[in-house]
């Protein structure tokens, strides 16, 4: 019975001495905590450096985009007219010719011996008539002899024409001013009337032929500038204007053709080539336009940061903050996208980085790295 006594005794005496030490370790911790607490709430961030730009109001006119296929101005297989074998060759492969140019040169040995049989029949022919034509004017030959002479002359003269259209039918010519393709003969070859000698292209000008749907039939027309680009020639702007409208609709796609002449110097520009077009419509309208790395995409819808002055800065001035606005978006060119609602003209947005900031978030400006936004932006290796 004593040992137990002795023993709580002893379990007293420490809870008498440790718990005096516990409470003033709790209470050292809880004012530390507090302490911090308040110098938290004392803390302020620094501002976020930020690129701003500024909402512009343009006068821009709306555009029908649709795709394309470049088409030769002129364009034609070159095919032998007559039948012969190749005795040579007198283009090469990808040269430039004018209208009329020799091509190719088939085989006339026989052709040129009747030519020279034809105009020895021609001649004599002719001074046989000139005979018979000054017997008759003495009255020596009848009038039927005469008759019968001139028809021979212009018998054997219509052989001696044909003859000699034969033989320029041999040689092969350019039919217009264009680029030459892959030839597809070869010396010695036999060609068969028909048969394919080389393509022929004329590239400037140029067509460009696409298609827009019908509902958009009564906003075009005939001299409409088009903007054209290709994945060939990254940045560089091809232009031109609308030259025909199909008078008549596609039953099939609802759809109507369009052709855009454009100028095509350095020949960049190749018949079967896929391209992207534009037609500008002659009406105008105020948009806003907002760069396209300002917006931040998101399922609930697209939103901007907009940069605002907060009042109640230390020292009584304002400081600059960030709120979140969700935009409807309208077409993009460039850089650039049409804020259609959610912003207004003279505005500052976030141009970059929009994902880091956070509604009431403050900022500071500076743009000293800030990209430079072009409607008509140019890669650096084009």
């Amino acid at each position: 019975m004593a040992a137990e006594r002795k023993r709580l005794l002893w379990w007293i005496l420490g809870v008498v001495i440790v718990l005096p030490i516990v409470g003033a370790m709790v209470g050292i911790k809880v004012l530390q905590f507090r302490a911090m607490a308040k110098a938290g709430e004392q803390m302020v961030m620094p501002p976020e450096k930020v690129n701003v730009a500024s909402v512009r109001e343009e006068d821009w006119r709306p555009r029908i985009a649709a795709v394309g296929s470049v088409m030769a101005f002129k364009g034609a297989l070159v095919a032998a007219e007559a039948d012969g074998f190749v005795r040579s060759i007198a283009f090469e492969a990808g040269a430039s010719v004018q209208a009329g140019a020799p091509l190719v040169r088939l085989d006339v040995e026989i052709e040129e011996a009747q030519l020279r049989e034809a105009e020895a029949t021609s001649d004599a022919a002719r001074s046989y008539f000139a005979r018979v034509k000054d017997a008759s004017a003495s009255g020596s030959v009848a009038a039927s002899e005469l008759d019968a002479a001139n028809a021979r002359l212009k018998e054997v003269e219509a052989r001696l024409d044909n003859i000699r259209a034969t033989i320029a039918k041999k040689t092969v010519r350019a039919p217009f001013a264009g680029k030459l393709g892959i030839r597809q003969i070869n010396v010695g070859q036999y060609l068969s009337k028909g048969s394919p000698v080389v393509s022929l292209q004329a590239l400037d000008p140029i067509y460009v032929e696409f298609s827009v749907p019908q509902q958009r039939l009564g906003e075009l027309a005939e001299g409409l500038e088009v903007a054209v680009s290709s994945d060939s020639y990254p940045g560089v702007p091809f232009e031109g204007k609308i030259t025909a409208v199909n008078p008549e609709i596609d039953p099939m796609t609802r759809n109507v053709r369009v052709q855009a002449t454009l100028r095509n110097p350095d020949g960049k520009l190749r018949p079967g080539m896929f391209v992207s077009v534009e037609a500008i419509l002659a009406r105008s309208e105020r948009v806003l336009f907002i760069p396209s790395t300002a917006v931040l995409n998101a399922p609930f819808g697209d939103s901007v940061f907009v940069v605002e002055e907060k009042a109640g800065a230390p020292g009584g001035g304002s400081s600059l903050v960030v709120q979140q606005r969700f935009v409807r978006l309208g077409i993009r060119q460039g850089d650039f996208v049409v804020a259609v609602e959610g912003v207004k003209a003279g505005e500052r947005v976030v141009s970059t980085g929009p994902f880091k900031l956070r509604p009431g978030m403050p900022v500071e400006i500076d743009n000293s790295l800030a990209p430079e936004f072009s409607f008509t932006p140019k890669p650096r290796n084009t």
